[in-house]
């Protein structure tokens, strides 16, 4: 809720806000096929950083922000509120004219997300924090990985649980595939940063899903070397299935 007086916004809304709102540029850099890939990719970014650093100090200016696209201002370590956002994530997606490519934006406190949104403008989705609904029903018996194919984690896990594999192009794309109940886990083993799955987590966890490093340890952010190897993301009612999968994949 707001308090009088204070932000116009909850810091859920304005998260959702802005992710929906990057979003939107982000479709309009690529009106008329009249770039090129690279530079679709390198506009896109600086676009929707320049426009989501505006944002937010203004509407949270004694806030820290960690941003793919930004300089890391280590003061951050020194807050216990900490925006963590990539503005275009995919951008390789992006600049092909997929779909799968996403924005993201969590507010982290204590190193926990705690308002997190993630946009998928291309699919006209925007999933939210304090909106998105409990994940239940049928287990689809698929997992969410990249275009590439499998990591070793990946195919351990899938051959383990016996689970068909999906291929998807952005991370955030990826792990709102598990939000909406489409696949029953993303396992990523290949390295990543903070921002690349601060946000997906924070969605996935308000829609009551298991989230963990691969070890089963919590997943902690805000951290001075923001880079996050691996994670996963899955339905709870297989999340001990596939951690012991990883432990001991043959």
């Amino acid at each position: 809720m707001t308090v009088p007086g204070g932000p116009r916004h909850t810091d859920a809304e304005l998260a959702a806000i802005i992710a929906e709102g990057a979003g939107q540029l982000l479709l309009g850099v690529g009106h008329g096929e009249l770039l090129d890939r690279r530079q679709l990719g390198d506009l896109g970014d600086a676009l929707a950083q320049a426009w989501i650093s505006r944002v937010l100090r203004r509407q949270r200016p004694a806030d820290a922000v960690l941003s793919e696209e930004a300089d890391d201002d280590l003061t951050r370590l020194d807050r216990e509120r900490v925006w963590i956002i990539d503005p275009l994530d995919g951008t390789s997606e992006f600049s092909r004219g997929t779909t799968h490519w996403a924005v993201h934006v969590a507010l982290t406190i204590g190193g926990i997300p705690d308002a997190s949104a993630v946009s998928l403008p291309a699919q006209g989705q925007v999933y939210r924090s304090d909106e998105v609904p409990q994940v239940g029903g049928e287990l689809t018996g698929r997992i969410a990985v990249s275009r590439y194919g499998h990591s070793y984690p990946s195919a351990a896990v899938a051959d383990r649980l016996q689970l068909q594999a999906v291929h998807i192009g952005s991370a955030g794309a990826k792990a709102m595939a598990v939000v909406r109940g489409d696949v029953d886990a993303y396992v990523h083993s290949g390295g990543q940063y903070e921002w690349d799955n601060c946000a997906p987590v924070g969605v996935a966890l308000a829609a009551g899903l298991h989230c963990s490093r691969l070890n089963g340890d919590e997943i902690v952010y805000n951290n001075p070397q923001p880079y996050l190897p691996d994670f996963v993301i899955c339905r709870r009612e297989i999340a001990d299935d596939l951690l012991d999968a990883l432990r001991s994949p043959w």
